[in-house]
């Protein structure tokens, strides 16, 4: 899958969780959406696209959960 297309799904994710006051919840709920719908492949691709470009794009909510 390509990476803007990684990007483009992970922030519609984290968008979801906008709504989630408690920044915590939001986070895990992103995390636990990571964790059960996409492959290992996919979360280790999009942390490697985050290392290379800092996150540049990305919503924080995913790098936190990825963190």
């Amino acid at each position: 899958m390509s990476n803007d297309s990684l990007v483009k799904m992970a922030n519609q994710i984290a968008h979801y969780f906008d709504s989630e006051p408690d920044r915590t919840l939001a986070v895990q709920g992103v995390r636990q959406h990571l964790q059960s719908f996409w492959t290992p492949a996919m979360r280790r691709q999009l942390s490697e696209w985050i290392e290379a470009h800092a996150g540049e794009g990305l919503d924080s909510k995913v790098r936190e959960a990825l963190s």
